[in-house]
């Protein structure tokens, strides 16, 4: 065997050592990547911009990747007539016989869809297919299918379908988190059922609660376009990768005026795998009524700051009631940390799973009490009339 020159041993050494170097600093490089459940697929934490101070001069590919998987939602609900009291007239009964085929009428709606898997999972709104009889999903490619209500959450106003195609098309998911305000927003729809249709705008703020639209509520807002038949449509990045599920306007004509709110893609995604895998959204509760602490009632309770909420309610044996909570008892804190508003109490009970045990601070008669609950299921909400 021929031995290396002297002058090549360093070299192949130090080209050695570099190689041992890497592996033990780079060891992710050759791991496995996780599987993903419902085969979603998700987007980069960071725009694929080799500028981050430069965007596209078009935003064609975005529309690209995405608008395949934004499906049409058309819906239709039977209309019972029979409570028509001309119906039971009989100066009208030989009219009405003769338009006896159409007595059941169907009132038709349409909104739109994501396609986040291609196990055929569709994410839209709860309001788009509340009540519907029939729901049908047509996709870009000009494919129509029935569609199956797997879940809704009111809550969140989300709803998640199912249909049963091959080679459906799905969106990425970026994270909501990595938004912020002033970023370039596409939102695709089916505005008043014109067809496919793609407005741009920005992000005008993140974290938008108390509108009084959900129960639960941490809304993007866009001055991108959103008219009625966008619900459900996809509020996408300058990449394509889905940002949001377009859900309201704020507007005086029923029209789009700069004012439009989206669900962010992380809640959606965890509302979709809680309704998959449990038919519906399992969240904790309390069973508690409470009132906003103001200067003035701070004042009347001999309290220094207005921080805190007043309880005024509390439903029977919930685990509120069970852990000796009363009425009028101030709660400032939740496993330590304190109460800032009712909205972020509220998500903080949801998001605890029931059964756990959580540490409740609260004034009574001025003195401070710690009170252990285990936390409930919270009830599902009331069907609408």
């Amino acid at each position: 065997m021929r031995k290396l020159p002297s002058y090549l041993i360093w070299p192949v050494f130090a080209s050695v050592l570099v190689a041992v170097i890497m592996l033990a600093l780079f060891p992710q490089q050759n791991d496995i990547p996780p599987t993903v459940q419902i085969n979603q697929v998700q987007a980069p934490v960071k725009a694929q911009s080799l500028d981050p101070n430069s965007g596209p001069v078009s935003y064609a590919d975005a529309v690209a990747n995405a608008a395949p998987a934004v499906v049409n939602i058309y819906t239709s609900t039977k209309v019972d007539n029979s409570d028509n009291p001309l119906l039971k007239d009989p100066r009208y009964e030989e009219y009405y016989e003769a338009e006896q085929p159409q007595r059941n009428k169907y009132k038709t709606s349409l909104g739109s869809g994501v396609i986040l898997s291609q196990q055929g999972y569709i994410l839209t709104n709860h309001h788009v297919i509340s009540g519907a009889d029939t729901i049908l999903v047509a996709l870009k490619d000009g494919r129509e299918t029935p569609a199956e209500i797997i879940g809704t959450d009111p809550e969140t106003d989300l709803a998640v379908l199912k249909v049963k195609l091959p080679e459906l098309p799905t969106v990425t998911l970026a994270s909501s988190d990595e938004i912020a305000v002033g970023d370039v927003v596409l939102a695709i729809g089916n505005p008043f059922g014109v067809g496919q249709t793609v407005t741009m705008g920005i992000i005008s703020a993140t974290g938008r609660n108390q509108l009084g639209i959900n129960t639960y509520e941490n809304f993007l807002q866009t001055d991108a376009a959103i008219n009625p038949g966008n619900s459900g449509g996809a509020l996408i990045d300058a990449y394509g990768n889905l940002l949001g599920i377009n859900t309201a306007i704020f507007s005086k004509s029923g029209g789009s005026q700069g004012i439009g709110f989206a669900i962010p893609s992380n809640l959606a995604r965890v509302i979709l795998q809680e309704i998959i895998e449990n038919g519906r959204v399992i969240r904790g509760w309390l069973g508690i009524e409470v009132q906003k602490m103001t200067p003035r009632l701070a004042e009347t309770f001999g309290m220094k700051g207005s921080q805190g909420l007043i309880i005024s309610g509390i439903f029977r044996d919930s685990p509120a009631h069970r852990a000796g909570m009363l009425p009028g008892d101030i709660l400032i804190s939740i496993d330590n940390r304190l109460i800032i508003d009712s909205r972020a109490a509220m998500n903080q009970i949801a998001q605890t799973k029931p059964g756990a045990a959580i540490n409740m601070d609260v004034i009574r008669n001025g003195q401070k009490l710690t009170l252990k609950v285990l936390i409930g299921n919270r009830p599902l909400a009331r069907p609408e009339s």
